[in-house]
């Protein structure tokens, strides 16, 4: 199977068979790939009993800032904008909670690996699994190009985000989980 991750914005993609655009900007079915889906129903790593509506919320909630703790709230939004919480508004990111209630902050690699990873995973299991089909058979006809906004797809990076495509691929791939 030939699946590539490419930028959103990439001519490249155009010389592919089949393009697919994973963001929440995506047409349906493909926009549920996207973190921001409000899926709903999604445990909170470290937090059981705990759930959140989408993986970004889920990641946003735990968020630490220098101005702010942990966000509950994010937890229920069915929104798929206005889910980031930035440095602008509350000052340095100090890191990750270790779960709604936990007391450690976890360093940015290690909340990828421990939050990230195993809130999209259940996503990719349990909410897309007609799309994740679908992408198998286009992907065993000829070549698909998975667009998303970052072409990321190793987690140690830490210099550019995450591409949940690249997780998409790895996964259809059967190549989970991520270095």
């Amino acid at each position: 199977m030939d699946i590539r991750v490419v930028h959103h914005r990439s001519r490249a993609a155009g010389s592919v068979a089949t393009v697919i655009d994973v963001t929440s900007r995506g047409p349906h079915p493909w926009v549920r790939c996207s973190p921001f889906y409000p899926h709903g129903g999604i445990p909170v790593p470290l937090s059981p009993g705990a759930v959140g509506t989408s993986v970004e919320a889920i990641w946003q909630a735990l968020k630490v800032f220098d101005t702010a703790g942990v966000d509950r709230d994010l937890l229920t939004a069915t929104r798929m904008t206005g889910l980031k919480r930035t440095v602008r508004r509350f000052g340095p990111v100090r890191g990750h909670r270790a779960g709604l209630d936990g007391t450690d902050l976890l360093d940015y690699e290690t909340a990828r690996r421990r939050i990230y990873l195993p809130a999209y995973r259940f996503v990719l299991d349990r909410h897309l699994g007609a799309e994740l089909t679908q992408l198998r058979a286009l992907a065993t006809a000829g070549p698909v190009a998975l667009l998303d906004y970052t072409t990321n797809g190793d987690v140690s990076d830490l210099t550019k985000p995450l591409s949940h495509a690249a997780l998409i691929r790895l996964h259809v791939l059967n190549e989970w989980p991520p270095g």
